[in-house]
């Protein structure tokens, strides 16, 4: 693990002291970030593929009776009979925070509280069947509203999961190795500098020594 490329001083060693505890304690809140992003995401994924069979269903009885309608209606009236529709839906979008993710809130309203609006033609030229599939579209538009908002909100969660796990990763097994490296290396560089001021202390004591009391004369 390659080292930081600072100088080897006291004041650089308590200054990365306290990084590398500033990393640490960063370390731990992302990490308990993360875990708590990813039960949140697989508990919106088990909902979302609820929801989403649900919806799968409800569509596959939808089109069941559009073919039906289809069959005993002409292309011709069946067309026109759709051309002109009477309701309209507003779709609204807001937003939840959830751990630093703003996830979409989706709600809609009609144009009409009128539940017939639902039908753009009259009932006299047409047929039950297409009725039912008109109901059954009707009634799968919350869930499908619902799913949308699902399968949005679990992506943005999935891109922040990742973003966090990579922010981990690189604490965890680069700047957080990094720091302690660094400061094992300069604590040994200050150790070493130590050894060597007290070894040329003691030459130069024992030099003036000499010097003073003539202690290699008086050995002669």
């Amino acid at each position: 693990m390659a080292i930081l490329n600072v100088n080897p001083t006291r004041m650089q060693l308590t200054k990365l002291k306290k990084q590398l505890i500033t990393a640490v304690r960063g370390h731990k809140m992302l990490k308990d970030k993360r875990d708590e992003l990813m039960r949140q995401f697989l508990d919106l994924v088990r909902e979302t593929k609820e929801l989403r069979d649900k919806v799968e269903e409800q569509l596959n009885n939808c089109n069941s009776h559009f073919v039906n309608a289809s069959a005993v209606m002409s292309k011709e009236s069946l067309d026109a009979s759709l051309m002109s529709p009477k309701q309209q839906i507003n779709i609204e979008q807001s937003s939840k925070n959830v751990m630093s993710v703003d996830i979409p809130q989706y709600s809609y309203s009609t144009r009409t509280s009128d539940e017939g609006d639902m039908f753009p033609y009259g009932f006299a030229f047409t047929s039950f069947e297409l009725d039912d599939a008109v109901v059954s579209l009707n009634n799968v538009l919350p869930d499908l509203i619902k799913l949308a908002e699902y399968e949005k909100s679990c992506e943005l969660m999935s891109i922040e999961i990742e973003k966090t796990r990579r922010r981990v990763n690189s604490l965890e097994h680069v700047m957080i190795p990094r720091y302690q490296e660094t400061i094992k290396y300069i604590s040994m560089k200050l150790e070493e500098n130590d050894r060597s001021s007290r070894t040329r202390l003691m030459k130069v004591k024992d030099m003036l020594l000499d010097k003073a009391h003539n202690y290699s004369g008086k050995q002669a």
